[in-house]
């Protein structure tokens, strides 16, 4: 586990990547913000989290998978990990910044991601 990166993950740049060639602008990882979202646009107050589904447990995603051994180890750790997301969403909800994630799966087909990305900016203009 230790090989597992936080930070620009292939995910992760698939959707910074994104957002750039939509003209929009954010900030990386800011510490002052409670889970340190992925990213962060000051203009909008959003925070967007890039989640990978099975460390996140994407509900109803086949990459969500429970591992077969050493269950003892893995469901608490992996039920840890969601609710560390809650509390921070709750966090950062609490100080006036929305919260969006964008899953793992969401970011294998470009054309789905940008059309997702792209609402979720509508919606906040």
């Amino acid at each position: 586990m230790g090989r597992i990166r936080a930070r620009d993950t292939k995910p992760e740049l698939a959707v910074r990547s994104q957002c750039h060639s939509m003209g929009l602008r954010f900030r990386l990882h800011r510490k002052d913000l409670p889970g340190s979202p992925d990213l962060v646009f000051p203009k909008h107050r959003l925070c967007l989290f890039v989640h990978g589904c099975f460390w996140h447990r994407h509900h109803g995603c086949q990459y969500a998978y429970t591992p077969k051994s050493r269950l003892e180890f893995w469901l608490p750790k992996l039920a840890r990990n969601t609710e560390r997301d809650k509390e921070n969403e709750a966090a950062l909800v609490a100080l006036g910044w929305r919260v969006m994630v964008v899953w793992e799966c969401e970011t294998r087909n470009k054309q789905a991601l940008q059309n997702k990305l792209s609402g979720i900016i509508e919606r906040l203009d």
